[in-house]
């Protein structure tokens, strides 16, 4: 039982940093200048949306793991 637990901590926390390192590295310095004044609002808005969905795929992959994580304990 105590294997699963530490893998399942261990993609937690990996897939944190890989999340923060995408967000930093990628979506910090991206900007739009196409649209005037608004640009920043648009930008800002567009790094919202990226990051939310972000968040949800990671919430999918770690429910995932998690689900079989314990299946494989549960069986064996």
């Amino acid at each position: 039982m105590k294997s699963g637990l530490y893998g399942f901590l261990f993609a937690m926390w990996g897939l944190i940093i890989i999340g923060g390192g995408i967000m930093v590295v990628l979506l910090g310095p991206f900007t739009i200048q196409q649209f005037g004044d608004f640009h920043w609002i648009i930008a800002s808005g567009l790094k919202v949306t990226i990051a939310l969905i972000l968040v949800v795929i990671w919430i999918l992959i770690l429910s995932k793991l998690k689900n079989w994580i314990f299946k494989k304990e549960l069986n064996s």
